[in-house]
């Protein structure tokens, strides 16, 4: 019994020792946990000092701009009490920037600098020397607000990136103080907890190599295309093998997100990057053990299987489809998503490019026709192969013989003259058998090959010929042409440009070359140098379809444009989706803001063009104004109306 007694006392002692260390423990983590927050709230000051003072600098320009448009109207009498909010805002900015405040100091005296300019451009308006003002408004202000936006920018990001940092220091402090507390109670179940998280702490780091997308933590498109490469070989291998039948095939799906635009511009980023690796652990989870999931970049991902039966893909895209269906929840948002599968399988002899090639060209499809999935046919025997190839041959050979493919040309207006500003040239097939062909069928079977650099030049040199005619004929109409991701992204493209530009004697500013945003960022750099050696010629540059996309903001900063087109996607909802309204006005705001021209497409009624004339969007083309025609019935428009186009 005294045994047992003090084996009672020598227990509650070493309990009442453990809750002594575990209250003192964790009055000192609440300690840090305090101090922490603390230093987070610092930084989302920082931060949020910098985000007030880029939108009343954005502000502040749009009245700027709107006082030279409507000089009575009430934008101009806000102007500078915004003009004395965003000067408090960024003092505000450089007093709490303790990291960057010579940096800061100088935005502030910068943007202090700009009132005199401001003075004499108003003053400008008001004795009626409107061109005096708007050479105001782009020499001086405009540059000076750009520079400092810039800068303002750059350092928001400086700042988020080091709160996020910070957070995550915090969350990673704050678990290391619930293990310590684990340890007290039970010191061998930490023990072995730990033993197995450094165990697979160091597989990870064994197994981890440059093939990772740090974001996700998936393969990136290296590691997916050296795993490929891999499962080609190995099936070529099985071909040649007397038994081998349809063992091993290698089918490839193409992933990609629809509607993920949309999240990165409402939600922003940190959402956007959360929702990656969300998607990237959905799919992971969705598939069969031995199928290879990758991110290939921006918002596309891949999944890489091994069947004898090719039809196993469409079981499988099905179940990826599925996955979609339940929601994603993110710091308390729900995200809907659904997905745009393409699946192409191998053909003998196919590398990876082609393979990769042909299951992205098939969900686009998908996503284009909105179908969810789409199987690439082109490399097996079927109908559809066999429909793809005489389709194929007869291109081959009307571009062989230069006949039945033409252009109609859809017209773009001024939205605040009703002036005509250019047309969009669109290409025509008219088969010798079957009659016209739809561009949706015969311009995805092009891009699949290299006949779409004949195409584009022939479309280039029929585009470029008829502004020469209009030239002659003393009309300035610039001319815009599409172009495809295998264009832009050969190195060569902008030389034959520049020969077909002095071939035909057009000024390279009758000439603007319309890209997508998915062109641009399957290969970013390469895309940003032909882009910038197309605009070293004098031809503008615009982004196609914008919005449908998903584009990195830093890339937009970069890219050389002069043209944001607004999907006709978003367009069309405005009158009833008012978040596709807001979508378009915070566009159009922010091509101005980057000094670009903006252009809303597919407008097919009064009401959507009287919104977007209120919104200041300066560009529009639709059913509503004008179909495309073909060249001789603009010509006759401008001959019958040349005097009202003139005054105009």
């Amino acid at each position: 019994m005294g045994s047992a007694r003090v084996a009672s006392w020598w227990l509650a002692g070493l309990l009442a020792v453990l809750l002594a260390g575990l209250s003192g423990y964790a009055v000192s983590g609440s300690r840090r946990q305090a101090d922490i927050v603390a230093e987070l709230a610092d930084d989302s000051a920082d931060t949020d000092a910098y985000q007030e003072a880029a939108s009343l600098i954005n502000w502040e320009m749009a009245l700027i701009q709107a006082s030279l448009r409507e000089p009575d109207g009430e934008e101009r009498t806000q102007l500078f009490a915004v003009y004395e909010r965003t000067q408090h805002a960024m003092e505000h900015m450089a007093a709490v920037d303790g990291e960057h405040r010579t940096l800061a100091s100088g935005l502030v005296q910068a943007h202090r600098s700009m009132r005199p300019d401001i003075v004499a451009y108003l003053r400008s308006i008001d004795l009626g020397d409107l061109g005096t003002a708007e050479a105001t408004l782009e020499d001086v202000i405009e540059p000076a607000t750009t520079s400092i936006m810039t800068l303002v920018l750059a350092e928001r990001e400086h700042h988020l990136a080091d709160h996020a940092a910070k957070q995550a220091a915090g969350q990673h402090e704050s678990r290391q103080v619930l293990w310590r507390n684990a340890l007290a109670f039970a010191l061998s179940l930490v023990v072995l907890v730990l033993f197995a998280w450094a165990a697979r702490a160091h597989r990870r780091q064994v197994e981890a190599t440059a093939a990772t997308d740090p974001l996700t933590g998936l393969p990136n498109r290296n590691g997916f295309t050296a795993r490929t490469r891999q499962a080609l070989t190995a099936a070529a291998s099985h071909r040649r093998r007397p038994d081998h039948g349809r063992r091993g095939r290698v089918t490839v799906l193409v992933v990609n997100l629809d509607g993920f635009r949309d999240v990165n511009d409402q939600l922003g980023h940190r959402i956007g990057d959360l929702l990656l690796t969300h998607v990237g652990r959905r799919l992971r989870d969705s598939v069969r053990e031995h199928d290879f999931v990758a991110r290939l970049g921006g918002d596309e991902f891949a999944v890489l299987l091994h069947d004898a039966d090719p039809d196993i893909g469409e079981a499988v895209a099905t179940r990826l489809t599925d996955a979609f269906d339940e929601p994603f929840v993110i710091d308390d948002l729900t995200v809907d998503l659904e997905i745009s599968i393409g699946a192409a399988t191998a053909g003998p002899g196919e590398d990876v490019p082609a393979v990769l090639r042909h299951a992205d060209s098939a969900m686009n499809h998908a996503k284009q026709q909105r179908l969810g999935f789409r199987r690439f046919t082109g490399g097996d025997t079927g109908d559809d192969s066999t429909a793809r190839l005489t389709l194929l041959g007869d291109l081959r050979r009307a571009l062989d013989s230069g006949t039945g493919i033409t252009l109609h040309y859809q017209p773009k207006f001024a939205i605040g003259t009703g002036a005509l500003a250019g047309v969009e040239a669109l290409a025509r097939w008219q088969h010798p058998a079957k009659g016209p062909i739809s561009p949706g069928q015969f311009i995805p079977v092009l891009e699949a090959t290299t006949l779409i650099h004949r195409f584009t030049h022939l479309v280039l040199t029929q585009a470029l010929t008829q502004a020469r005619a209009w030239l002659d004929a003393g009309h300035r109409i610039p001319v815009a042409v599409n172009l495809s991701t295998r264009s832009l992204l050969d190195t060569t493209f902008p030389q034959r440009l520049a020969a077909l530009l002095h071939q035909t004697g057009v000024p390279g500013d009758q000439l603007c070359i319309e890209v997508t945003e998915h062109s641009i960022m399957s290969d970013p750099n390469t895309a940003i140098e032909t882009l910038k050696h197309i605009r070293a010629l004098g031809v503008k540059t615009s982004i196609d379809d914008y919005g449908t996309g998903y584009s990195s903001m830093t890339y937009l900063r970069l890219l050389p444009l002069d043209e944001l087109k607004i999907d006709q996607s978003f367009v069309k909802d405005m009158g009833t989706d008012l978040s596709s309204r807001a979508l378009v006005a915070s566009t159009t705001e922010l091509g101005h803001t980057l000094g670009l021209t903006v252009v809303a497409e597919g407008i097919e009624d009064a009401a959507t063009l009287a919104v977007l004339r209120e919104m200041g969007c300066d560009l529009a083309q639709g059913f509503h104004l004008a179909r495309p025609m073909p060249a001789d019935e603009i010509t006759r428009g401008l001959q019958q109306h040349a005097v009202t186009l003139g005054n105009g």
